[in-house]
């Protein structure tokens, strides 16, 4: 199997649109830095080629297949759309997915200068992600449960924790741990905003990306976001405009924000190792967000 990024070239990517989607194997191609579960490559202006990568199943590429084509058409920002499927082959054991191109410059890259217009973009389109689901929606093991299921995860990432803040960490979590969990229906739930997950253009948010993670449940694992993407004073705007959010999901979210941003602080240094996905920037992104957690609103 395929794991490292090395393996997945610039004329393997080309030969498998030649023999899959001619019509596409011409347009100029070059590779997207950054990306764990897959690697994304740029395909002329308006398209990407999505290959699954580190990920052991097809299962987030295909959730994508499904689902973001309905979401796109009534969301407010660009999302990417699956265009055309790629098969696996002997070339590549793994499926790959031509896409719509999301234009800006990821976050984990960029910056967020005009907080207020960046605070009611999210809002607004959280609010008109977060409807009830279908039946049929996704669920999720992993993304989505209630913090008290997740202690595990926190306590894998807490090792990234400054020791100074750690009794402050550890209170907002356990907040988090005894707040009442979500009692509405399922809502759609991207799962997985952090800075490298949305992109930016003249300083405010322009679009969100990677939706792998998409599942149906307790939207507090995206109104996490206000703390992880917006710059400080933002979470307060944000859950103004975001509107009809009780003290219990504030309280999930808080936490699931204190959990990512020692994710992301993790994540910065296992990319000082040289781990595909993870970063050294993504230290003081997480760093930055954890210090906006700590503060409050």
């Amino acid at each position: 199997m395929i794991e490292s990024e090395r393996e997945i070239s610039e004329d393997l990517v080309r030969d498998l649109l030649r023999e899959q989607h001619p019509d596409l194997a011409e347009l100029p191609l070059h590779e997207v830095a950054g990306g764990w579960g897959n690697q994304m490559w740029r395909l002329g202006n308006e398209l990407a080629v999505r290959m699954q990568r580190m990920d052991k199943s097809p299962d987030l590429q295909l959730k994508e297949r499904r689902w973001l084509p309905t979401l796109a058409s009534r969301l407010p920002l660009p999302i990417p759309v699956p265009l055309r499927d790629g098969a696996p082959s002997g070339r590549f054991p793994k499926i790959w997915t031509v896409m719509t191109w999301v234009e800006g410059t990821p976050l984990d890259h960029g910056s967020i200068t005009h907080v207020d217009h960046a605070a009611e973009t999210l809002a607004g389109f959280l609010r008109a992600l977060h409807v009830e689901a279908p039946a049929d929606a996704p669920t999720s093991s992993d993304f989505g449960a209630h913090p008290k299921h997740c202690t595990d995860g926190f306590e894998h990432f807490f090792q990234a924790a400054p020791t100074d803040l750690a009794a402050e960490i550890r209170e907002v979590w356990g907040e988090a741990v005894v707040a009442p969990g979500w009692e509405g229906p399922p809502v759609w739930v991207h799962g997985d905003l952090h800075p490298a997950n949305v992109v930016v253009a003249d300083g405010t948010l322009a679009g969100v990306v990677d939706f792998g993670a998409l599942f149906a449940g307790d939207p507090a694992w995206d109104l996490a976001a206000a703390w992880l993407l917006l710059p400080a004073g933002g979470a307060s705007r944000f859950f103004d405009c975001y509107a009809q959010v009780d003290e219990a999901a504030v309280r999930r979210a808080r936490g699931l924000a204190a959990m990512k941003s020692l994710f992301l602080m993790l994540m910065g240094r296992n990319g000082d190792r040289g781990l595909p996905g993870g970063k050294p920037n993504w230290g003081p992104i997480g760093r930055s967000a954890l210090d906006r957690v700590l503060k409050g609103l």
